[in-house]
């Protein structure tokens, strides 16, 4: 397994990590049910076989399932020792006290004393949003608190965008780290022939940025069987490395709900001869 150190809150984390929406969220992506037995027992072994094959770096939030992929989560990890993973979880955008509501039913759920990363869940943020986040008494601050009272060791938050809100956010300081939707299909957070993006934002401030939606979240698949109707490539290693191939990506997050295939992605990610030259792909004149 190859791992990195997470930007600057020094903590070594393994570069695939594991996406816990897919735990939680009903018929997400494909049918899928987290209330059946066959589904939670999938899911218990997909977390144990990821933690023997050396992923340290688990993502969760209260919103997959109104709880349910924390307490999947809970049950397997729970009961490890500290510094064996790196564990994230999120608290949607509200006020300082609903920070604190969200953060006491994440550790109890996680069955935890405190998590390593805490984020904002954010799916768009307006610049007013923003301007709250960062606002006294503003969910910023109530992060702040809970990282000074041990609760998190380090604070983020998570975006789809790459507008001007999520700039600034990026920019206050304040954030030890970021997840951003990044992937073949929305390459939007790095342009490096520009160069812009809140990628490389992420990396200039010195962020641990983790990328969500790796596999495209099956979005290319459907497009290539518009395409052509009996496509039965399997693009899954390919998006993934394109991903990886990315060195500002400390972390790639992919939801796994089997041990077949957690060990999947985990040979994918274990391939660093299947990485790609980014500079060539993005590069637009031939040379001789």
């Amino acid at each position: 397994m190859e791992y990195v150190q997470f930007g600057k809150t020094g903590a070594t984390v393994s570069r695939l990590g594991f996406g816990g929406a897919a735990l939680g969220i009903k018929n997400y992506i494909r049918p899928y049910d987290p209330a059946a037995d066959e589904s939670r027992e999938s899911a218990h072994k997909a977390l144990e076989t990821a933690v023997e094959l050396g992923v340290t770096y688990f993502d969760t939030a209260p919103a997959y399932g109104d709880g349910i992929s924390e307490a999947i989560v809970g049950d397997v990890l729970g009961c490890l020792e500290p510094g064996r993973i790196f564990l994230a979880t999120t608290c949607v955008p509200t006020d300082y006290d609903g920070v604190m509501r969200s953060i006491e039913g994440s550790l109890k759920r996680l069955r935890r004393d405190y998590v390593d990363l805490l984020q904002i869940h954010g799916g768009t943020y307006t610049d007013e949003r923003a301007r709250k986040i960062l606002a006294p008494q503003g969910m910023a601050e109530a992060m702040e608190k809970a990282k000074a009272d041990g609760l998190v060791r380090f604070i983020g938050f998570t975006s789809e965008d790459n507008n001007r809100a999520t700039f600034d956010l990026i920019e206050c300081g304040c954030f030890d780290a970021v997840q951003l939707c990044y992937n073949f299909t929305f390459q939007h957070p790095y342009e490096p022939t520009r160069p812009f993006g809140s990628l490389l934002a992420a990396e200039k401030q010195g962020m641990g940025i983790a990328g969500m939606r790796a596999p495209t979240s099956g979005l290319f698949q459907r497009w290539m069987k518009m395409i052509r109707a009996d496509d039965d490539f399997d693009y899954g290693p390919a998006l993934l490395q394109f991903v990886f191939s990315n060195p500002l990506v400390d972390v790639v997050l992919v939801g796994m709900r089997s041990p077949e295939r957690v060990r999947q992605n985990v040979a994918i990610a274990n391939n660093v001869a299947g990485r790609i030259d980014l500079k060539l792909l993005h590069r637009r004149n031939v040379t001789e």
